[in-house]
């Protein structure tokens, strides 16, 4: 799903809105309650209060004493501690001589398994890859090292992306720090689940359907999937080609900015981030949204649980009282495209295991063993059918995009699910449930239009929810200044399994 540069070849058409009330002035968010962001690490190390080695330190201390817990941490599979304290003693040093390399010097980040980070193997979440070790880091992690980033180790992943609650067979399932018997949603669940407990401001994730936003969700925190081609997939494990994209998942809306900026662009090594506009972020804290029109689906964007529904609008309200307004749309081929988008995936999945499933099928988890068997039924002509339907998704968002800025609806249309007991250690099929969680996410990774997940509420037991908005093709910009609006007023609570790492 590549996309032009944007060109004005088309007048935009008169958009009817509905009614927005008048401007308020906005009061912003009483939370006690902020996560620690990349700045707060770094005006720690440039006025010397703590060093990145220490943070180093007790990134390690806390692994190790959260392991212990009754729900143990598992969010990395992999972290090498010599190598975490080696790049701390080195921005350390560049910190001391007062020549930072970026804002990201010295800022905790963990990495998505699925993509080459040395000196860990690239196992993306299955033990049939555990000594799959690469020779060089995936490009957006030379630009994190390029941007001296702390890089503190590899986290765990539904096995080969193939699910979105984050469940894990042979590396362990991490649990959602906001309820710890919940799942932290998928596949970028140990990316998700690393952010929303400290211990680290930002994590790299990918996103097959929804595998960024999902988790981002039900963790309570941002997660971007952006246009297709945007940051490049080189040294990404090439599970889904077509609906693949790599991005940032982020406690707060300036440290996914930040990420963003400095991962995205054109790279030699990905064909398809070539063609593309320079990702900018212009007026990201810009809170006047006057002249923004927001898309709704009113029937999709209310097929949800309740408490959904009505955080979602609230925000949408927020967002109607900065000045936005509006516009009913119908989003056609709602059906049809998931479906296409299921045979896309799986089919690609399927592919890209061809050398080991089924002649290693032992190796897998149930559930990947039998999704990878539902999708071996799949014929060429159902591809091509599903690529049919995914040119007249693209189309029909085309013509929306000509009246709206923004398309909103729920992230999930239900908060992350608990744990079924039974379910571990051998895992569940749950398509009810998977179908759910899955409503609104596959539409962005089919057409290759950039989605956000941005926290707007908790539900009654606590757990967070997430509304999407869906922009343009290299709209990021557009999709980030809302997320800087909608953050200003959220209130964040404190998830029950948290660490401040700069308070001894």
């Amino acid at each position: 799903p590549l996309h032009p540069q944007p060109i004005e070849r088309k007048e935009r058409k008169e958009r009817k809105t509905e009614s927005s009330p008048p401007k308020k002035n906005l009061q912003k968010s009483t939370s006690e309650f902020q996560f620690r962001e990349a700045r707060d690490f770094t005006r720690a190390y440039k006025e010397r209060i703590v060093q990145p080695s220490t943070i180093a330190e007790r990134i390690l201390k806390t692994i190790e004493k959260w392991e212990r817990e009754e729900y143990s941490f598992v969010a990395l599979s992999q972290f090498a501690q010599d190598d975490i304290l080696q790049q701390a003693k080195n921005s350390t040093q560049r910190w001391q001589a007062g020549t930072p390399l970026s804002p990201l010097d010295g800022v905790p980040i963990s990495v998505k398994e699925e993509l080459d980070l040395r000196p860990y193997a690239t196992n993306v979440g299955t033990w049939v890859y555990r000594q799959n070790y690469p020779t060089t880091d995936a490009t957006v992690v030379t630009r994190l090292r390029n941007a001296g980033a702390l890089l503190i180790g590899k986290a765990v992943m539904h096995e080969i992306g193939l699910g979105v609650t984050g469940f894990n067979t042979h590396y362990g399932t991490p649990r959602n720090p906001y309820q710890l018997r919940s799942y932290p949603g998928g596949s970028s669940s140990g990316s998700a689940v690393s952010v929303a407990s400290g211990l680290c401001p930002i994590s790299i994730g990918a996103d097959g359907g929804g595998s960024i936003r999902i988790p981002a969700s039900f963790c309570g925190i941002y997660g971007l999937k952006a246009t297709f081609g945007r940051i490049s997939e080189a040294g990404a494990a090439p599970l889904c080609w077509s609906v693949a994209h790599v991005g940032p998942i982020a406690n707060s809306i300036r440290d996914l900015a930040l990420s963003y900026q400095t991962i995205a662009g054109p790279d030699p090594r990905d064909p398809n981030s070539q063609n593309q506009p320079v990702p900018d972020l212009p007026r990201l804290e810009d809170k006047d949204l006057s002249g923004t029109v927001i898309g709704i689906h009113r029937d999709w964007f209310e097929h949800s649980d309740s408490e959904i529904v009505q955080a979602c609008q609230h925000a949408v309200d927020h967002l109607v009282r900065l000045g936005a307004s509006v516009k009913p749309i119908t989003v056609e081929y709602l059906e049809e495209s998931r479906l296409a988008h299921a045979v896309t995936i799986a089919s690609e999945m399927l592919t890209s295991m061809s050398h080991t499933f089924p002649s290693q099928a032992h190796e897998f988890g149930l559930d990947v063993q039998m999704n990878l068997g539902l999708a071996s039924v799949f014929q060429s002509k159902d591809y091509l059918k599903a690529q049919q339907i995914r040119a007249k998704a693209i189309e029909n968002l085309e013509e929306i995009f000509l009246e709206v800025d923004v398309i909103a609806t729920p992230t999930t249309a239900c908060t992350s699910p608990f744990i079924p007991q039974d379910a571990l250690p051998h895992g569940e099929s749950d398509l009810s449930v998977l179908t759910r969680i899955m409503r609104y996410a596959f539409l962005a990774n089919l057409t290759g239009i950039p989605a956000l997940s941005a926290p707007v509420g908790y539900d009654h037991w606590g757990k967070p929810i997430g509304l999407q908005l869906m922009g343009k093709p290299w709209q990021e910009s557009m999709l980030i200044r809302f997320g800087h609006a909608l953050q200003q007023y959220h209130d964040f609570k404190s998830p029950q399994r948290y660490v401040d790492l700069l308070v001894e």
